[in-house]
């Protein structure tokens, strides 16, 4: 009506109404038809106002099309409209509404009274019958039944099932898309980032870049044609921002490559730049035996592209064999001490060693540093277990040992000093000079020692050093003494002053024998087993160990961590002595813990790590992901240390740093590039720390140079850059070798689930060649298990595109069609990806992917074509019919899968096709899950040919039946505002088939 209000009056005259009919596709009868009109709606002068024009619009539209009411006379649930001259003079009551929903529609939800009262309501105009006793006139009636809530297609089939989306990859259809740049043809049209940006915004999940080599960087268009060209970055830059808008599951981008390996790198570079975290470069579970899924992959770029195999790689075989011979001579040495040295010498000759010694190894769970025997053999770093000091040595420099006042390395460090000295010294009325030594909780050969002194407790450090063979220690730098026990007893007989302290040692707390073990940090006397297991398996480390008191009277439990498992040991005490496992025997538990921190108890597992409350508390906060529980990887037979080999570090798989650290002036760090595990090592000796270093760095960068030589000519014999190589991974493109597009299915005895094949329309095997069938059984076995894409022939230089029903049925998921074509093939691919929430991502059917299945039954619809309102009205008032077509067509006749209504003059408003000519027709379905019902309305042209003029597509699995509204779209499948068909659809099983 506004737009031939010429006067803006919010009316419209009779000159103005003549002008505006025929763009609502609709001929004027001739005589006073519209003068008739004017009277009835009551408009004065010849002009209407909004609610007059409102009432002839409803007179108009209904005046044709009232004799459908005739429909609902006959069959289940009849009504009768007695007077349908007028669309309000008769009127549906509520209850034969209801009836007309439950009977003809099989709407169950209509027998929910209040939801049926809900849909009445949107179709009544007059505000007033809203209320009680609702009731629907004619008019109204036949406005729902052209109505999208009253739609042939079931909404429910085009909701996201999340549920759904938890397959491999491989068991879904994946809305893709065929040279996404072009706007046109093969050979002359432009390609635009544009295309990219629309395809993406229809939902498709798989578009295709052909890079080319460009001046400076690369390029995207149709090779040897004369289409445009556009930036590759521009294109990736365009899909990062449209990737994820309309679905927010995995984009996978089709490189069609043809550029040089400097632009590749390029390329690479890009796609790390642009998508960042979208690109997928790792698999999501390296022991995966089938794809992921797309709930797994979302928001996740995924580049299918062509990928350096394993075999075209240049390993190091020549290199291990050269070594072969040196380490089977090495094999007999496998004891520590001087025959692994001899061993080391010996292959040091042979140039396999490139460094041994003594290094101090940083243990994360201990927070402390141990000493360990190392070699670096075969660009591995090998290293034996701690060594402790256990030998006496001649000067008598340990003999502290075997004092009762030193109580070794404290579990709990400091906190538990303390708390000995002060639970000592307050029951026994302390005094000044109460002492006891014990090792350092970080540095090593670093000594404490606590005193009581005015109720408080001071610590200093009693350091350690060894110059020209001879060993020292010494509080202060002024005094230094042969052995500790000479220091102790100086500092007996003299006061110590230092710092403002000046106190003489007097008397010793015992060492820990002589201390009830409820005092340890490793006793629990009130730990359950789970509770034991869970503090164990906090800490990332074997040898990890509590004692817990178990409920029956004098027996207790020993609890640790072997090989990532807890192991539990039964201790019982008898008369004065504690028994272990029935085979040892201690008189403390203090004891039997100082043993076995010593001395190996379960196959190589000492008790390592005391597993006290703070200890507990420090790794439940931690990210256990950055330590080794296995203590840094397995260790090989044939090493260089035999069965005292503690770990190995592969350091050809590690970056190398140094800095000041853990209160040491130099610190080498090896970080694991793929686990990011650290080791951590020093010496005592500044000097020696970087040889250690630059030993290591020498053989990154040795590795380094290698690599890059390798690279290079795996590079030149695959035309494949590294870095794109390296970022493929679900998706690795297989290359036709022979260019025989027979052989791509002919040779898959042997597949990979990570790998895709790419074929032409033209090899996939169509219905009803029986030289196909076996060929057939093998695509769709293989893709059950991996990937096809399937693109049109280079014969369709117009971009038609191809029917994809054939390799749908195949199980090929992602059937490359070409966007910018509006043909039957390209709107069947919409209805498609319409299910599931137009994802882009539609489950295959049961019995396509599984092989022990059964297809669902086939099924009979009948359908009748039987009004329509609003069809498109392109310059002209139109003749429309309509065509019905189930596809794709399994018989040989296609007239048994089609027909037509006949020709209506001369009105696109409202025709109507009713009587003999235009009888219903009924199908046979053979394949529910994957047909297709069309509805598309022409128009007979000058000439009597056919002109399309609006489409309506569905997947026949989400058709409705009864009498129902099928919404019209263009032939871009873009929704045409109010166009509509009126059909009745009948479904039915085929019996006894």
């Amino acid at each position: 009506m506004y737009s031939v209000d010429q006067t803006k009056k919010n009316s419209i005259t009779l000159k103005e109404l003549k002008s505006l009919l025929p763009q609502m596709n609709f001929i004027v009868p001739g005589g006073r038809f519209l003068e008739e009109r004017f009277v009835e709606v009551g408009a004065k002068d010849y002009v209407l106002d909004f609610q007059q024009f409102n009432k002839f619009y409803n007179l108009l539209v209904f005046e044709n099309q009232k004799m459908l009411l005739e429909e609902f006379e006959r069959g289940p649930a009849a009504f009768t409209m007695s007077n349908t001259d007028r669309p309000e003079s008769s009127v549906l009551p509520l209850y034969d509404f209801q009836n007309f929903l439950l009977n003809r529609q099989k709407e169950d939800w209509a027998k929910d009274f209040n939801k049926v009262q809900e849909l009445m309501t949107i179709f009544i105009d007059d505000t007033m019958r809203k209320s009680n006793n609702l009731k629907i006139t004619a008019g109204e009636f036949l406005s729902f039944l052209f109505s999208k809530e009253n739609s042939i297609w079931d909404e429910k089939f085009s909701e996201i099932c999340p549920l759904d989306m938890n397959n491999p990859l491989s068991h879904y259809w994946i809305n893709s898309s065929h040279n996404t740049y072009l706007t046109g043809d093969q050979l002359l049209s432009e390609s635009s980032t544009e295309a990219y940006v629309r395809s993406l915004r229809l939902g498709c999940r798989c578009i295709e870049l052909d890079c080319w080599n460009g001046p400076d960087e690369p390029v995207i268009h149709h090779g040897r044609t004369m289409t445009t060209k556009i930036k590759f970055k521009d294109a990736v830059e365009a899909i990062n921002d449209h990737a994820f808008i309309t679905s927010e599951y995995p984009v996978v981008l089709s490189i069609e490559e043809h550029c040089n390996i400097k632009q590749q790198k390029m390329m690479a570079q890009m796609f790390r730049d642009v998508f960042q975290d979208k690109l997928l470069t790792e698999p999501l579970d390296p022991e995966a035996e089938h794809l992921p899924s797309p709930n797994q992959l979302k928001g996740k770029i995924i580049i299918k592209h062509q990928k350096i195999k394993e075999s075209d790689r240049t390993d190091k075989l020549e290199e291990e064999k050269g070594n072969a011979a040196v380490k089977r001579k090495l094999d007999s040495f496998k004891k520590i001490g001087n025959a692994y040295r001899e061993k080391i010498r010996n292959a040091k000759e042979n140039s396999v060693v490139e460094k041994e010694g003594e290094l101090c190894i940083w243990d994360s769970i201990d927070e402390r540093f141990y000493k360990h025997d190392c070699v670096i053999l075969d660009n591995k770093l090998y290293y034996s277990e701690e060594k402790w000091e256990e030998d006496s040595t001649e000067d008598g420099s340990d003999l502290y040992q075997s004092e009762t006042w030193f109580h070794g390395r404290l579990a709990g460090g400091r906190t538990t000093a303390e708390k000995l000295l002060r639970d000592f010294c307050e029951g026994r009325d302390g005094k000044d000079g109460t002492f006891l030594v014990r090792e350092s909780d970080t540095f090593i050969r670093t000594y404490s020692i606590s005193i009581w002194t005015s109720w408080k407790i001071q610590h200093y450090r009693i350091f350690w050093s060894s110059e020209n063979g001879h060993t020292s220690f010494f509080l202060t730098n002024k005094q230094c003494f042969p052995n500790m026990c000479a220091l102790i007893e100086h500092y007996r007989q003299n006061p110590i002053v230092y710092d403002g302290f000046n106190l003489r040692l007097r008397r010793f707390l015992p060492r820990l024998n002589s201390v009830s073990h409820h005092q340890m940090g490793w006793f629990y006397s009130n730990l359950s087993q789970a509770e034991a297991e869970d503090y164990l398996l906090r800490i990332p480390g074997d040898g990890a160990f509590l004692i817990r008191q178990r409920e029956e009277p004098d027996t207790f439990a020993l609890s640790i961590r072997v090989e990532g498992d807890i192991m539990h040991y039964l201790i019982y005490k008898n008369n004065s002595k504690y028994v272990l496992a029935d085979i040892y025997e201690f008189f403390s538990l203090e004891d039997m813990v100082r043993c076995f921190r010593e001395h190996i108890f379960h196959d190589k597992i000492k008790l390592r790590y005391p597993v006290t409350p703070q200890l507990v508390e420090r790794f439940y906060m931690e990210d256990l992901s950055a330590y080794d529980s296995e203590l840094y990887s397995e260790v090989a037979e044939d090493n260089p240390f035999g069965v005292q080999c503690k770990g190995v570090v592969d350091i050809l798989k590690c970056n190398v740093a140094r800095k000041t650290k853990h209160a040491r002036h130099l610190v080498v760090t090896l970080m694991n590039k793929e686990n990011l595990r650290q080791t951590e090592f020093t010496c005592e000796i500044l000097e020696e720390v970087d040889e250690w270093y630059q030993a290591i760095l020498n053989i990154i960068q040795r590795e380094q140079s290698l690599e890059k030589a390798r690279i290079a000519e795996m590079e030149s014999k695959t035309d494949i850059a590294i870095e794109m190589s390296d970022m493929v991974v679900y998706c690795q493109s297989i290359k036709n070798r022979d260019q025989k597009e027979k052989s791509t299915f002919d040779l898959l005895e042997k597949y990979n689930y990570k790998e895709v094949r790419s074929v032409k329309d033209t090899t996939i095997p169509k219905e009803g060649n029986e030289s196909g069938v076996q060929k057939s059984d093998i695509i769709l076995e293989y893709n059950r298990t991996a990937l096809t894409r399937v693109y049109p022939s280079g014969t369709r230089v117009d971009s038609s595109n191809f029917d994809p029903c054939p390799s749908w049925k195949l199980g090929c998921q992602m059937v490359a069609l070409n966007f910018q074509t509006a043909d039957k093939f390209m709107q069947m691919n919409s209805a498609l990806f319409s299910l599931n929430g137009g994802t882009g991502y539609v489950l295959k059917p049961e019995w396509i992917r599984n092989p022990t299945k059964k297809k669902p039954p086939k099924q009979n619809i009948r359908i009748r074509v039987i009004a329509a309102r609003h069809l498109p009205n392109p310059d002209h008032i139109i003749s429309p019919f309509v065509q019905v077509e189930l596809w794709p067509y399994t018989g040989s006749q296609a007239d048994d899968y089609s027909f037509k209504t006949n020709i209506f003059k001369d009105n696109g408003l409202n025709p109507v096709w009713l009587g003999p000519m235009n009888p219903p027709k009924c199908f046979q379905v053979d394949e529910p899950d994957l047909a297709f019902l069309r509805f598309v309305v022409f128009e007979e042209d000058t000439f009597s040919d056919a002109k399309f003029l609006a489409h309506a597509t569905f997947p026949f699995r989400g058709i409705r039946s009864g009498y129902r509204s099928v919404p019209l779209k263009n032939g871009f499948n873009e929704n045409l505002e109010l166009a509509s068909l009126l059909v009745h659809v009948q479904q039915c099983e085929v019996q006894g088939k």
